[in-house]
């Protein structure tokens, strides 16, 4: 069985701040799959706080920068394929055929288009007498369906 204890914050791997551990249950087999904690209100103060301090800095990169990320988000998200695909079967308990094809690659196709977008996309923009600029403005907390998880997530973060 799988367990997956800690959360990913400020670029390590951390404890929660309180022990609460959640059952996840594999929906094919109503087995449990893997045991994951649950967050509280100051995991999630701890996680804004890097997010934020984190933009400072990344919201400064250049397009270069972002795309050359993306690029190799895809190379590893590539490389995992049969990783996710296996803990989109256990986690929604969608057919093996299903979670590694039309699943896993939903998430991998909205990162790699991000990146072809945003090689050409116009931060600026004149209408008329007036000037858009688009530009990061801050951390944002996403919430997803559980019935399509990386195709959610990829298009939400693009």
């Amino acid at each position: 069985m799988r367990e997956y204890k800690q959360f990913y914050i400020n670029g390590e791997w951390v404890a929660p701040s309180a022990p609460s551990d959640f059952e996840v249950f594999d929906p094919a087999t109503e087995e449990v799959c893997a045991t994951i904690s649950l967050g509280n209100e100051t995991d999630v103060d701890k996680a804004v706080a890097a997010a934020k301090a984190a933009f400072e800095t990344f919201s400064q990169t250049s397009v270069e920068e972002r795309v050359a990320l993306l690029e190799r988000i895809c190379e590893i998200y590539q490389r995992r394929l049969g990783d996710i695909a296996e803990a989109i079967r256990l986690e929604m308990g969608a057919p093996i055929k299903l979670a590694s094809t039309a699943q896993a690659f939903a998430g991998l196709g909205h990162i790699a288009e991000a990146a072809k977008v945003l090689k050409t996309y116009a931060f600026t923009e004149d209408l008329g007498e007036h000037r858009v600029v688009k530009e990061p403005i801050g951390v944002c907390g996403l919430i997803t369906p559980w019935n399509w998880p990386l195709n959610q997530v990829g298009w939400l973060i693009r």
